[in-house]
């Protein structure tokens, strides 16, 4: 991600903060991280050389409470993208109000190039390196690409070794057995599922008649994927780096993602007892994935798939953004005289974090809830929000991500106020 990502999504908060009264302080206090820092995590490899790796943490703004977001493990992470993440999650929170601030963290490297004992002390690493910069109370950490339940349990232990002290609260998406929440590992998928499934019944979309195609086979896709197939949506692609697969009869998902899991690889298969035959499928690329005429559109892999030199391309009748930034504001402009309905990522994807907040109070409270309690707790939230949402898109005749970024500047707006705006930094 460049630094001209960061500019883009500035340009999306511009865009709002014509429709909501902000002060000139709260703009100026939002223009810019609270805080950044970047360290160096210098690893023993399992060949007895050292190597050395560069990790960041932003915290974006805490005015809504401590700050809270992912750590990635990605070859391109950069100061810039964690930067621009961070200030994702400060919108994201605070449109499904949430009592947290945005914050990313990073580390530069190719984590399927290190063992699992290499991935351990990377992890422990970057926590010795970033542990006065977080805490229960300032910044929680928890997975994002590239990093799961395991390393974040690695990240908990740490901080707990450094602090002398059992501390659950200061990471989520940990593994159940660590304090970690049921339903955290599906949550991000399950969310966009509630927002998707109640928006297109609002529309008269019977699901038996809806395709579906899904850019990116990771955890949040190919859940998605698999909860849209059991629910009856027509799901006729599916992707991963690799490229897609595609059968307009529609796949198996539930094959797929049992050989996906298996080989690594992603093919479509059908199993009928102990017998695996290949679905006659078409091999396509990532970029016809997202040119493909289906109802709806998933893209859930990296940032900027949907540009200005793609999106006139686009035939879906509605995308729901299951990554973060998939479309820059220029192919936006795009989408729209298309008539094409966008559902924006910080509302789409808002379940990972929803999760972790109900994570981080099961924690605070040492009570836990069960899967039916947590997944019924975020589709009411999901639901509320997108309703919420959908209301301002109509009454200011905006689109849904401009409504998603005004009801995250009015929260925004009212925090700055109650607290004052005299704070000194």
């Amino acid at each position: 991600m460049s630094h001209s990502l960061f500019t883009e999504a500035s340009q999306r908060f511009n865009k709002a903060l014509q429709y909501v009264d902000l002060s000139q302080d709260a703009i100026a206090r939002l223009t810019y991280p609270k805080a950044s820092l970047s360290v160096s995590i210098p690893v023993r490899m399992d060949d007895g050389t050292l190597n050395v790796y560069q990790g960041y943490r932003v915290r974006y703004d805490d005015t809504r409470g401590p700050t809270k977001g992912g750590v990635r493990f990605h070859p391109h992470v950069s100061l810039d993208e964690v930067q621009s993440l961070a200030f994702w999650m400060t919108f994201k929170c605070a449109a499904l109000g949430l009592p947290f601030g945005g914050a990313k963290g990073g580390i530069t490297v190719n984590p399927k190039q290190l063992s699992s004992s290499e991935l351990e002390r990377l992890s422990r690493g970057y926590v010795n390196a970033i542990a006065d910069f977080i805490g229960p109370d300032v910044d929680i950490l928890a997975p994002d690409v590239y990093t799961n339940a395991i390393i974040m349990g690695w990240m908990m232990e740490q901080y707990s070794i450094i602090r002398r002290k059992s501390v659950p609260s200061v990471v989520t998406g940990k593994p159940v057995v660590m304090g970690g929440s049921l339903g955290r590992n599906t949550a991000t998928a399950m969310g966009a599922f509630y927002v998707m499934n109640h928006v297109l019944a609002l529309q008269g979309r019977v699901p038996h008649k809806t395709s579906l195609a899904v850019q990116g086979f990771g955890n949040a896709g190919a859940v998605l994927a698999e909860l849209a197939s059991k629910a009856g949506y027509k799901v006729v692609a599916v992707s991963d780096s690799k490229g897609a697969i595609y059968a307009a009869q529609g796949l198996d998902i539930p094959s797929i993602r049992q050989f996906k899991e298996s080989s690594r690889d992603l093919k479509a298969v059908y199993c009928k007892g102990t017998v695996c035959d290949v679905v006659e499928h078409d091999v396509i690329t990532n970029a016809e994935l997202l040119e493909l005429d289906v109802d709806v559109l998933a893209p859930a892999a990296l940032e900027n798939q949907i540009t200005v030199e793609n999106a006139d391309r686009i035939q879906a009748r509605y995308i729901f953004e299951l990554a973060n930034g998939p479309t820059t504001p220029e192919a936006d402009d795009i989408l729209d005289e298309k008539g094409i309905q966008v559902f924006p990522d910080i509302l789409v994807n808002a379940g990972g974090v929803t999760v972790s907040y109900f994570e981080w109070v099961q924690n605070r409270g040492g009570f836990y809830w069960t899967l039916q309690d947590v997944n019924q707790r975020l589709h009411d939230k999901m639901v509320e929000e997108t309703n919420q949402i959908l209301a301002i898109a109509h009454d200011s005749a905006v689109s849904h991500r401009t409504a998603a970024y005004i009801h995250a500047l009015t929260r925004l707006g009212k925090a700055f106020n109650a607290q004052g705006l005299s704070v000194e930094y």
